[in-house]
């Protein structure tokens, strides 16, 4: 294996994608990359489940200033889907000289990214948070303390996903599990300490919650450069300060974009929802904040799978393996099929006793939560289908595919929001919006990756003929 190749200490959790069982290697290599998704939601869910014993509003100020850290997670995929396909694609080929190259200059990239980002949401914090037109005050207030605190440490949010895709793409999803649950479990024991305060510690309120998310951030990226050290892994090569290779970076900007793209835009779109959703009040906005974070079981668990399917596919693509993609593609989809069935079953029936774990004391937040939940639980194994194809066609380098389908469709819910909101559906009309295109994106990239698929088969057959 090429892991011994450059004098690593070996690494017992790191697997061959290229050949084995393959429903049982990519359970294997999926369920550690699916607790780590997880476990980033759980960041969010246990802020949520604090706040919501603080106040409503805190829920609401740190659910809108939360659009930000998801559009600067869209900015992390542009170095980590551009690394990570390349990165796969030549471990398959056991090319580990280019395997360092893309690290070291798909890092160069991504720590630009961080501190320009970070610089613009300090710097114009007060306008982005007036771009929601809070008319509660205090909302306003808490939200702008919120985003001050995560900006300043944002660029640990972004180191951390790309050293867990890296590994990821070398067969190793363990070890990113692993640092990351040690972050999760730093932010379990900080986040109440510092929201509510204990002994000397003052109580913070919403600032405590954006300090707690910083600082587990920090302990996970110094865990993750001492397991580099102790291992000698793939990234403990990684070289800031050489001259960029404009070629590699071009590569990894062609293939991370598309994606990007599309998590941006959906980001985007999701903050002038939530303006729309304001005319509605701040139990709206909370009801929307805590029922995505619910829903995310669904695709943060689809997501794990769907970052397995990519590893899989490009070290195949990467080794010439052509047929053994297609069986990989066939039983992740049937993997994710199953998974989107259970979490519709558990997002409908148990949408009462889910709400009420965040927002106990808040009776019409809870009704509001159910109908959500309810409504959005009819899109749930659509959008496992749409993950699972997008991983497939991102393992191939074809990321522009998922990104068409899911700009148009997520672009379309702001004027079917509008106007399903207002008729007689109110704000249940903006959640049909959601759910409606959600089933469509699932339904269309299906049908275009077997199109693909099709295309792709004959161009293989006819090199092999030549």
């Amino acid at each position: 294996m090429l892991i011994l190749n450059y004098k690593e200490k070996k690494m017992a959790d790191n697997i061959n994608l290229t050949e084995g069982n393959i429903r049982k290697t990519l359970v294997k290599l999926a369920l550690p990359i699916m607790g780590t998704s997880f476990i980033q939601m759980a960041y969010n869910l246990t802020d949520i489940m604090w706040l919501g014993r603080l106040s409503t509003d805190a829920v609401a100020a740190a659910g809108t200033a939360g659009f930000f850290l998801w559009f600067g997670s869209a900015l992390i995929m542009i170095a980590q889907v551009g690394v990570g396909v390349n990165v796969a694609q030549l471990f398959g080929r056991q090319d580990l000289e280019g395997v360092k190259r893309y690290i070291s200059n798909g890092f160069q990239l991504n720590m630009i990214i961080a501190i320009l980002y970070s610089l613009f949401l300090f710097i114009f914090r007060q306008q982005i948070i007036g771009f929601f037109n809070i008319q509660e005050a205090n909302v306003s207030e808490m939200a702008v303390e919120y985003l001050s605190i995560i900006a300043v440490g944002i660029t640990f949010h972004f180191l951390n996903p790309v050293f867990s895709t890296i590994l990821n793409s070398t067969g190793n999803s363990i070890t990113p599990f692993k640092v990351n649950t040690i972050g999760l479990i730093a932010n379990i024991v900080i986040d109440p300490l510092l929201i509510f305060g204990f002994g000397p510690l003052p109580a913070l309120g919403i600032k405590g919650a954006a300090l707690a998310t910083i600082m587990s951030q920090f302990f996970v990226t110094v865990i993750f450069l001492i397991v580099g050290k102790k291992y000698n892994t793939i990234y403990s090569h990684v070289k800031l300060f050489i001259k960029p290779c404009i070629e590699t970076i071009k590569n990894i900007i062609i293939i991370g974009v598309p994606p990007f793209a599309q998590v941006g835009l959906h980001s985007v779109i999701a903050m002038v929802l939530t303006k729309i959703l304001a005319d509605f009040g701040p139990v709206a906005i909370a009801v929307q904040s805590i029922g995505s974070q619910i829903e995310s079981i669904t695709w943060m668990t689809a997501e794990g799978f769907s970052a397995a399917i990519s590893a899989f596919v490009g070290q195949n693509l990467g080794a010439g393996n052509i047929k053994r993609i297609k069986e990989i593609y066939s039983q992740g989809i049937q993997i994710l099929g199953g998974i989107g069935i259970l979490t519709t079953l558990i997002l409908i029936f148990g949408a009462e006793i889910l709400f009420s774990i965040f927002v106990p004391d808040d009776p019409i937040a809870i009704i509001e939560g159910i109908n959500y939940l309810k409504i959005l639980g009819l899109s749930q194994f659509f959008m496992t289908i749409e993950i699972g194809a997008t991983g497939a066609f991102n393992g191939l380098g074809k990321t522009l595919f998922p990104t068409v389908n899911g700009v148009i469709l997520n672009i379309l819910r702001i004027p079917a929001a509008l106007i399903l909101s207002k008729t007689v559906l109110g704000l249940s009309g903006i959640w049909w919006a959601i759910s409606l295109s959600s089933i469509l994106k699932g339904v269309i990239l299906f049908i275009l990756f077997h199109m693909y698929w099709k295309h792709f088969e004959q161009i293989m057959a006819a090199q092999d003929n030549c």
